[in-house]
């Protein structure tokens, strides 16, 4: 096939951009090194503009920006709840309320970590914190472990859906779409997935749990007045996440005012906890400041990518040619979804993002996609990619608390990981699962 000098030099460009990306990351350097050098030597081969000033100006624009302040109040937030032992508390709270349900308390890793994600933002926090107190706890009343990791390494990635979610405030960031509809946007298919989680360990239990015993023993009826007394531990936790998101939802506060208000509350509830001083204040601050630089300097490099990528014409052309071969958004979600999860498999959630939005955004305008909506896709894909090898980070936080092989966890989250294919199918055929909150928000 004879390919005319434009698609020449579009080959070459996109080889050459792979291939530096692929050697960089590869070489174990940063990955935001890895974007920033990436960018470079496009812009040195196949830009007329010397790439110093526009790294300059990047650098600045995406490193002084409001909305990017809510990250680390949110990250610091996460931190000190996971040091309060609010965790525990929660089960506590939910454990007599789940007895009688087909699955009984493998349900607490599921409900526990949609609540402890509400509150944390963070996959691998609400997977290390529930799974600590889980894992030992299903364990010892003979329920089956696989469906225990598996509920826990696929729930805990519910930390980057449901709000408030670092994932979409680099997403909003770089897309220029508003944090607050995200946020929003992220409740329905959220819960979307903890009833298709649940639904599937009820429908296990039914057919295979309770037939080979593993679905734990009868709990001991516990009165209704103890119940609820138990379940005023909840209380805190139901109204700093009511809190942040009423307060973002009713227009009272924006992303990172509720940001900061949380941190503050969170302060209040882990003193309250008996679990906050000031050595987890120290802690947890240095933890936020470590995370919350990481990631803005891989939002910088991705920036300077996407300038490059710009300059080179690259996006516009490739969105010009898959529109030439007459996809359907169907077809390109598809070959999409694929293409991601295979990127997903060797990067992490934050630079798969910045990577997609730096590179194809072009393609995903012209196909008419929502960006509400196609960000709130992206996060799935980013959830599914934390339970696939090599480098789903869920899969070593269960590797740590339990010392099994990372294939033995694998195994176990494949049918959570075909429930996160399910809830995008449902989101496409009903996109309002995602647009609809966001849409009542602006009337």
């Amino acid at each position: 096939m004879h390919l005319d000098q434009g698609e020449n030099v579009l080959l070459t460009i996109s080889l050459v951009t792979l291939f530096s990306l692929a050697l960089l990351l590869g070489s174990g350097v940063w990955i935001a090194f890895a974007l920033l050098g990436t960018g470079w030597i496009a812009l040195s081969l196949f830009a007329p503009l010397g790439p110093g000033p526009i790294l300059a100006s990047d650098f600045w624009g995406a490193s002084y920006g409001w909305d990017l302040t809510a990250l680390p109040m949110f990250v610091w937030m996460g931190e000190i709840l996971f040091r309060s032992g609010l965790a525990n508390n929660m089960f506590q709270a939910l454990a007599p309320w789940l007895g009688r349900i087909p699955g009984r308390l493998l349900h607490s890793n599921i409900i526990g970590s949609g609540l402890f994600a509400a509150v944390c933002g963070s996959s691998a926090a609400t997977c290390a914190t529930v799974g600590k107190m889980t894992l030992p706890e299903l364990e010892s009343r003979g329920y089956d472990e696989k469906l225990a990791i598996g509920t826990l390494a696929s729930a805990s990635t519910l930390g980057l859906l449901i709000p408030p979610s670092i994932m979409m405030i680099v997403y909003g960031v770089v897309t220029e779409q508003s944090i607050s509809r995200l946020f929003i946007a992220g409740v329905g298919p959220g819960i979307l997935l903890l009833g298709l989680f649940m639904a599937y360990v009820m429908g296990w239990s039914l057919l295979v749990g309770n037939r080979l015993g593993r679905c734990g023993q009868n709990e001991a009826r516990i009165p209704l007045g103890e119940k609820l007394r138990g379940s005023l531990q909840l209380l805190p936790l139901l109204a700093l996440i009511g809190g942040i998101l009423g307060s973002i939802y009713g227009g009272l506060a924006s992303p990172t005012e509720a940001a900061a208000s949380g941190v503050v509350l969170s302060m209040i509830i882990a003193r309250a906890n008996g679990h906050f001083d000031g050595t987890i204040f120290r802690d947890s601050l240095f933890a936020a400041v470590r995370t919350s630089c990481m990631i803005a300097f891989i939002i910088a490099g991705a920036s300077f990518l996407s300038s490059a990528m710009s300059f080179t014409q690259l996006p516009m052309n490739l969105a010009e040619s898959i529109g030439a071969m007459g996809l359907s958004p169907a077809m390109l979600l598809v070959v999409l979804t694929l293409f991601l999860l295979v990127l997903g498999c060797f990067l992490d959630g934050i630079s798969l993002i910045l990577l997609v939005t730096s590179i194809i955004m072009p393609v995903i305008e012209s196909a008419g996609f929502d960006l509400i909506w196609f960000g709130i896709y992206l996060v799935i894909v980013v959830e599914m990619s934390q339970i696939t090898p090599p480098v789903g980070f869920n899969l070593f936080v269960i590797q740590g608390l339990t010392g099994k092989d990372i294939m033995s966890i694998t195994r176990a989250t494949i049918p959570f990981f075909l429930l996160m294919i399910v809830a995008i199918v449902l989101m496409s055929m009903f996109p309002g699962i995602a647009t609809y909150l966001p849409q009542a928000m602006n009337s």
